[in-house]
């Protein structure tokens, strides 16, 4: 039940953002176990003005193609299972969109089935 805000310049298609989002979600599917189904995702775009990074920072250089991928996690996942999300991630990205993994940052946050209500106010917890 992953829920993953995607941060990202303006200028992407509509077929590319639908391209980010199938590669996310595969890259999910592969490496969290998630379900075909359970695809939540939230595109921003914004101004040049209004994304504030450093382009060195752990990195060997961003450019202005830079992406956020925030991703917030109801269940906890091995370090190796967050290693391979990150690597496969950016090897799809770069392979078929040609983005450079150093524009790439990955958020992974985790919480628990008390902070998810999916709809009509029951938390998930209570679906259990």
């Amino acid at each position: 039940m992953p829920f993953t805000r995607i941060t990202l310049r303006q200028g992407y298609s509509d077929a590319q953002i639908a391209q980010i989002s199938d590669i996310l979600q595969q890259s999910l599917e592969d490496e969290f176990v998630v379900p075909p189904h359970d695809r939540f995702q939230v595109f921003e775009t914004l101004p040049a003005n209004q994304r504030v990074f450093d382009s060195r920072y752990y990195s060997a250089g961003r450019s202005e193609n830079f992406i956020q991928f925030h991703i917030f996690a109801g269940k906890p996942r091995s370090s190796a299972q967050k290693r391979n999300l990150c690597r496969t991630l950016c090897e799809r990205l770069n392979t078929k969109m040609n983005i450079s993994p150093d524009d790439v940052m990955v958020m992974i946050q985790f919480n628990t089935a008390d902070d998810w209500s999916f709809s009509n106010g029951q938390m998930l917890s209570e679906l259990d």
